[in-house]
C-alpha cells in the first residue's frame, strides 16, 4: 500500500515536470519569428505592403537645402536656426541631439530668406522639392534643391534592449527597422501582440503585430510613419520575475519537489 502510494507521487511529479517541460516548449516558440515559415522552407515569396511617401505635416522640421553655382549666392537661403532633440541618429548613439532646419508652422507653411512663405504641409518631400525650386529659380539660375525630413523620428518603449525616440535618416522604415535600431525584444517581450500608435491627422490609430507571423509584411502598417510609437508589453514571465515574492514560492516548492523525488527514490 505504501508502495503504491509512493508510485503515484512519482507519477504526479513526473506529471508535473512534463508539464513544465512543455512549457518552456511553448515559451521558445513564442520568442521565435516568423514561425510559420516551415525550416525546411527553401524559398517562399511574399507580396509587402505598398510604400506610401509620408506627406510634410505641421511641427514637422525640414533639411532644405538650395545648391546653386556660386554657393556664397544662396548661403542666406540655406540659413537656419538650431533647436534641442531628443533621440537617436544611430542606433549605438543615444541622447541629446541639437538639429536643425524649416519649422513647417501651424498653417502649414515654411518661412525661407528670400523665398518667403510657402505651403508644404501635405505634400511629400518630392513635391516640396519641385516647389520650392521653382520659386528660387526666380532669385537664382539653375537651382538644385534637397528637402528631407529632419526630425522624422519614432519612439519605442516596453520590452527592447534600448528603448528611446529615434530620429532616423531616411524616409522608407520598417517596423522590423525600429525594432533593429532598438535592439530586439527582450526576452520577455512578447512577439506576438506589439502595439503600434499613429497620430493620424489628430487621431490616434492602434494595430497589433504578431512578430511570429510573416502577416506583418502585408500590413499597411509596416511601413512606419513619423511620430509612430511602438510598444512593446511584457509577457508573464516578466511579471513572475519582477515578483519577489512568487519567485521565492516557487523556489521553495522547486527545493521540495527535489526532496520528494530523492525520498521517494529510495523507498
Amino acid at each position: 500500500m505504501l508502495k503504491s502510494r509512493a508510485y503515484d507521487k512519482l507519477c504526479l511529479i513526473i506529471a508535473l515536470f512534463g508539464v513544465l517541460i512543455l512549457s518552456s516548449c511553448v515559451v521558445t516558440k513564442k520568442s521565435v519569428y516568423f514561425t510559420d515559415i516551415p525550416d525546411t522552407a527553401a524559398y517562399r515569396k511574399i507580396i509587402p505592403a505598398e510604400f506610401k511617401e509620408p506627406v510634410i505635416q505641421p511641427d514637422d522640421l525640414l533639411s532644405i537645402t538650395v545648391q546653386t553655382i556660386d554657393p556664397a549666392t544662396s548661403a542666406s537661403v540655406n540659413q537656419v536656426s538650431a533647436m534641442p532633440a531628443i533621440g537617436a541618429s544611430s542606433a549605438s548613439t543615444v541622447g541629446s541631439q541639437t538639429i536643425s532646419g524649416f519649422l513647417v508652422d501651424k498653417n502649414g507653411t515654411v518661412t525661407m530668406p528670400m523665398l518667403g512663405s510657402m505651403k508644404l504641409a501635405g505634400l511629400t518631400t518630392y513635391q516640396a522639392r519641385d516647389l520650392i525650386q521653382t520659386k528660387a529659380s526666380e532669385f537664382f539660375k539653375e537651382p538644385n534643391v534637397q528637402v528631407r525630413f529632419a526630425n522624422y523620428k519614432i519612439t519605442i518603449i516596453g520590452e527592447v534592449s534600448r528603448p528611446a525616440t529615434y530620429t532616423l535618416p531616411n524616409e522608407k522604415v520598417t517596423l522590423l527597422d525600429a525594432i533593429g535600431l532598438a535592439g530586439d525584444l527582450t526576452i520577455y517581450g512578447r512577439r506576438e501582440n506589439v502595439l503600434l500608435i499613429r497620430d493620424n491627422n489628430g487621431t490616434k490609430e492602434f494595430t497589433r503585430f504578431n512578430l511570429n507571423s510573416t502577416d506583418i509584411f502585408k500590413s499597411p502598417y509596416f511601413f512606419l510613419r513619423q511620430n509612430d510609437v511602438i510598444y512593446v508589453e511584457p509577457g508573464k514571465a516578466k511579471v513572475a520575475a519582477n515578483n519577489a515574492a512568487r519567485t521565492q514560492t516557487l523556489a521553495i516548492v522547486g527545493s521540495i519537489l527535489s526532496v520528494l523525488i530523492v525520498a521517494l527514490s529510495r523507498l
